[in-house]
């Protein structure tokens, strides 16, 4: 497995200290020339394999393909226009679905979420294998749930492109190259950790 190189991490400006595979994740638009093995994809998918999820129901789906399969050009068919101008650079596409009922057929309110620690687990394997991945809302969701013979209880959640940090800024559209440039932001804590009730932000600046 390839170490994440140390010239495309970002500064991260951490109030507290984490870990590393934390720190220093991101979501680029570009990415290395280098292929991304079958090897290194069932890593990826077995970490998100053990992720938690309520009542061990593991209501995630993902649909993969590399570039030049027809799995990719799918994918990338279900994109919104805006993702598909940069997303062609990933070496491996990828769609994040849930089931969105039980067994039983009751609703999954917590499927989503559990999607959702599938992706942050396999997240934090990728950036301890020097694989980016890049987390997108912008999914034509119906068309790609009909694409890909999903049933109607079903719900695609989001895409998710993948590859070898790297690239060259001349892959990107010009509109986006100083996006891939800017420092990295979070909201403080205080505004959104709670030791007891909510308080709302303007109440907080307050006191």
């Amino acid at each position: 497995m390839s170490s994440p190189k140390t010239d495309v991490f970002k500064n991260t400006p951490t109030d507290h200290k984490i870990h590393d595979l934390i720190k220093n994740r991101w979501s680029p638009r570009k990415f290395a020339d280098t292929p991304v093995s079958d090897t290194d994809l069932q890593s990826l998918f077995e970490a998100g394999r053990w992720a938690a999820s309520s009542s061990n129901l593991q209501p995630w789906n993902i649909v993969w393909g590399k570039k030049g399969s027809t799995a990719y050009d799918r994918i990338m068919k279900v994109l919104v226009e805006f993702n598909q101008g940069w997303a062609k650079n990933a070496p491996v596409l990828m769609l994040g679905v849930f089931d969105k009922k039980t067994p039983d057929g009751k609703d999954n309110f917590h499927a989503l979420h559990d999607l959702g620690q599938f992706a942050a687990n396999m997240s934090i394997q990728a950036q301890s294998m020097g694989i980016a991945l890049h987390q997108m809302a912008g999914v034509k969701h119906e068309e790609a749930l009909k694409e890909f013979k999903f049933p109607d209880t079903y719900h695609v959640a989001t895409a998710i492109a993948a590859g070898y940090y790297g690239g060259e800024m001349s892959d990107l559209p010009e509109d986006l190259k100083g996006e891939e440039k800017k420092e990295r932001q979070r909201k403080k804590q205080d505004e959104f950790i709670f030791n007891g009730d909510y308080v709302e932000r303007a109440e907080v600046d307050q006191s």
